[in-house]
Formats: structure tokens, C-alpha cells, sequence
């Protein structure tokens, strides 16, 4: 029987906050179980399984950071929404690691689909829409501005930024500003 006042959007919430304190990888049904002062048993009337409570994580992280790169790019264009889009993203990671890792998580092909994973993906080409890249040059682009964000945010939340100058920031700064000349210089297609 569900503990009363327990719902499946709390249940997520609290796996969320727990990715945060302890690491995505770390969350289990256990141990968000023990976050809640319930049994394990009845945490399985809001979750199917592991698997279940992670996804429902990753979807929400997918959300919420959806919600807050809109925001962020509202209005905006070309360099000023490429760097409010980034500056989202890292700022996400930083205050809600966890969560960022959840975003990140394998989902099987409807839930990617149906998730906001695709405002991500649209969020990204309407800002590459400034640059005038031609179509079928957008997908490249949107994978690489993705593996740049991820893997700077990755790397420096690591603290493999921190043993040398000059600061992860100044650094941020200037390949924000690469980025934007690659998009205005974007090579021709073969």
C-alpha cells in the first residue's frame, strides 16, 4: 500500500535530490527508500524498478534544464543565445550534478522521443538558425555543441581545469567565443 501524501512525481523529486547529494550511478530503490523513511517495497507502488526511478529522474532533469535554456535564449539570437544556451547547461551542472548526469541517461527510443530531450535538439537548431548554416549541416553542428558543452562541464566538474592557469571560467569564455567564429565559418559541405 502507497504511504499516504507519497506520489510518484515526490518520489522523483526526492530520487533527483538524492542524485545530487550522492551521484546519479549511486541511486537505487534502496537507498531513495531510506531518504524517505519508507520500505523499499513500497517505494515499488509509485516505481517499477531501478531502471524505472532512473528514467523517471532523467526525464525530469530533461525538463527542467529544457525549461531553463528556454528561458535563458528567449529573445535572443546567433552569439547571445549560443552562450545563454551554454552558460544554462553549465550552471545546471554546477548546482544540480546529479540531475546533470540523469540527463544524460540512456533512454530507450519512444521515451527519448516523447521526452524533452527534442526541445533540447530544437532549442539548439533554432540558436544555429542565427548562423545560417545550411540544413543538413545543422545535425554536425548540434553534436558538436553538445559534446562540447557535456565534455567541458564533465571535465570540469571533475576538477581537471583546477591544477593550472588560466581559470575554467576564462577558458568557458574563450571557447564560447570559438565556437561562435566556427558558426559564422561554418566549412562548406563536400
Amino acid at each position: 500500500m502507497a504511504r499516504a501524501g507519497l506520489t510518484a512525481e515526490r518520489v522523483v523529486r526526492a530520487g533527483a535530490e538524492l542524485a545530487d547529494e550522492i551521484g546519479f550511478e549511486q541511486v537505487t530503490p534502496s537507498e531513495l527508500a531510506r531518504k524517505l523513511g519508507i520500505k523499499t517495497a513500497s517505494l515499488y507502488s509509485h516505481v517499477r524498478n531501478a531502471h524505472d526511478l532512473k528514467t523517471r529522474i532523467a526525464l525530469l532533469a530533461l525538463e527542467e534544464l529544457a525549461d531553463q535554456a528556454s528561458a535563458a535564449i528567449a529573445g535572443r539570437a546567433g552569439r547571445d543565445a549560443l552562450r545563454a544556451f551554454a552558460h544554462t547547461y553549465r550552471d545546471y551542472a554546477s548546482q544540480h550534478p546529479g540531475r546533470f548526469a540523469a540527463a544524460r541517461f540512456r533512454l530507450d527510443a519512444d521515451t527519448a522521443a516523447a521526452s524533452a530531450g527534442v526541445r533540447h535538439s530544437r532549442m539548439m537548431r533554432a540558436i544555429l538558425r542565427g548562423y545560417d548554416l545550411p540544413e543538413l549541416q545543422e545535425t554536425h553542428a548540434v553534436r558538436l555543441l553538445g559534446s562540447v558543452f557535456n565534455g567541458y562541464v564533465e571535465l570540469e566538474m571533475a576538477g581537471s581545469f583546477s591544477h593550472s592557469a588560466p581559470s575554467s571560467d576564462e577558458s568557458w569564455t574563450e571557447v564560447l567565443d570559438a565556437l561562435d567564429s566556427l558558426l559564422r565559418n561554418w566549412p562548406a559541405p563536400p
